[in-house]
């Protein structure tokens, strides 16, 4: 086995390598799941941010928030943070949501 779990000071858990290339490997996987996980996060914010605007009814607010959520749930599917159908799925119900919005 290529890798040993140890937990360095106040980390989660960390794999030590025995090979060169799979360390390298380690420390790349690293950086894209830091990578990975803000964009996440960053789409969420987005998400929520949609739907405070939509539960206090500002319907200004809701549509500016509508184009960031989208296009942050686009780009995660682009780059297969999500499935596309997720991302579509997601797209559909903040839609609705805007569509319901505007016609009260």
């Amino acid at each position: 086995m290529a890798f040993a779990t140890i937990r360095a000071r106040g980390e989660t858990l960390r794999n030590m390598a025995n090979i060169k290339s799979s360390a390298k490997r380690a420390q790349l996987i690293e950086k894209t799941t830091i990578k990975n996980r803000s964009a996440k996060s960053l789409m969420k914010t987005n998400i929520k941010k949609f739907e405070a605007a939509v539960n206090e009814e500002k319907q200004d607010t809701a549509e500016a928030a509508f184009k960031t959520a989208v296009k942050t749930v686009d780009r995660a599917a682009t780059k297969k943070l999500i499935h596309k159908n997720k991302a579509a799925r997601r797209k559909s119900a903040m839609t609705k949501k805007l569509n319901a919005l505007e016609n009260k």
